[in-house]
């Protein structure tokens, strides 16, 4: 039986979001050592020497959960420089959430983030037919919160103590939507976005 979410290539001007294999743990183990993002405490990014077992899990959740893991690749230098991802995937009620997003720090805030969201929620609701879209990020990390609004995203509310972290601190997480009927008008905004690119 065929599942909601399929294996899908998405181009883009910037960027390629392709299925994620283990041929893309070098360049993400580059990527990772761009800006040692691993060390940001607010957000999960693996250590070079755990980037393999990050692959592996990440498939391991494709196979065993319907997700669907990225590489992102950019098209000018050809390097996977990053990846992304559609989890917790509730089929049943056509909602998922796109998350475990993170790109080599050269190319923050250069307006790659934008196009790899259009990317991806023109697929979810366009394609796939999604009804909501998550975003999740940790309270402690602005950034991350500022550009979710920034692609349009409503704040939904705070899950207090969510998660626990390895080393035993408890996550707040915020949590923002899209839903099918703001898409239009969301789409319209990131080509405004990617014609007047920003940080991101």
């Amino acid at each position: 039986m065929s599942r909601w979410i399929e294996p899908v290539t998405l181009e883009g001007r910037q960027v390629v979001l392709e299925p994620l294999r283990a041929e893309h743990v070098d360049d993400l183990i580059e990527a990772t050592r761009d800006g040692e993002l691993w060390r940001l405490w607010y957000t999960f990014v693996p250590a070079p020497d755990a980037v393999a077992e990050y692959v592996s899990a990440a498939l391991a959740r494709r196979d065993r959960h319907g997700e669907m893991p990225f590489a992102v690749r950019h098209r000018d230098s050809g390097k996977v420089i990053g990846s992304t991802r559609f989890c917790h995937v509730d089929e049943d009620n056509h909602r998922l959430e796109v998350g475990y997003t993170w790109y080599a720090r050269r190319f923050q805030r250069s307006g790659l983030n934008t196009e790899c969201k259009r990317l991806l929620l023109g697929h979810a609701f366009e394609a796939l037919d999604a009804i909501a879209v998550e975003f999740r990020t940790h309270w402690h990390n602005r950034a991350s919160r500022t550009a979710i609004a920034r692609l349009g995203a409503k704040q939904d509310g705070v899950l207090r103590n969510h998660t626990r972290s390895a080393d035993g601190v408890y996550r707040d997480t915020v949590v923002f939507s899209i839903i099918n009927l703001e898409w239009p008008a969301v789409r319209q905004n990131l080509a405004f976005l990617l014609d007047v690119p920003g940080p991101d």
